[in-house]
C-alpha cells in the first residue's frame, strides 16, 4: 500500500494467481491458459517490492531503457501508451530487444523483462476504471533488482 492494497493483493495473487497453477495441475480448464497465467503471474508479483518514491532503474535495465528510449522518462511514457491500449484482459511488458510488447489473454514468452498485469483485476479495487493512474503509480514498487536478475 498505497500503490496496491491488501484487498488487492489477496484477490490477484491468493485467489487468482494460485488458480491458475491449482486448475493446470488438477487438469481442470484449459491447459494452455492455466499454464501461461501461472507463467506469467510468477513472473509479474517477483518483481514487486514495497512502495519506494525514489525507485529508479539502475544497471542493465537502465542501459536497455536509455538504448532504445533514450530516457527513463521516455520509457514512461512509451509504455503507458501502449497499456492503455490493452482493453479488458492482457498483459504489457518490455522484451530482451529494448520493444514493448502485448499479450493478449495469456500466454508464455521467454523474452520478458519487465511486465505488466494489465487485466482489470489487477487494478479495479484501487483505482477502478483509471487505469492510467495504476500504470503511473507502479513504478513506486518495481524491484528493479528482479527486473535486471532477468538480463
Amino acid at each position: 500500500a498505497p500503490v496496491m492494497s491488501a484487498e488487492t493483493i489477496e484477490y490477484h495473487y491468493e485467489h487468482l494467481a494460485k488458480g491458475y497453477a491449482k486448475r493446470y495441475n488438477a487438469g481442470e480448464g484449459n491447459a494452455n491458459f492455466n499454464r501461461a497465467g501461472s507463467f506469467l503471474h510468477n513472473k509479474f508479483f517477483p518483481q514487486l517490492r514495497a512502495p519506494k518514491s525514489a525507485n529508479r532503474p539502475r544497471g542493465a535495465i537502465l542501459a536497455l531503457i536509455e538504448e532504445h528510449f533514450k530516457t527513463y522518462e521516455d520509457f514512461k511514457i512509451a509504455f503507458k501508451e501502449e497499456a492503455m491500449k490493452v482493453q479488458g484482459s492482457g498483459w504489457i511488458y518490455l522484451s530482451r530487444s529494448g520493444q514493448i510488447k502485448t499479450i493478449r489473454n495469456h500466454a508464455k514468452r521467454t523474452d520478458i523483462v519487465f511486465l505488466l498485469d494489465m487485466w482489470e483485476h489487477a487494478f479495479n479495487i484501487d483505482y477502478g476504471s483509471n487505469k492510467a493512474k495504476y500504470i503511473d503509480n507502479i513504478w513506486r514498487i518495481v524491484n528493479w533488482d528482479a527486473v535486471n536478475h532477468r538480463l
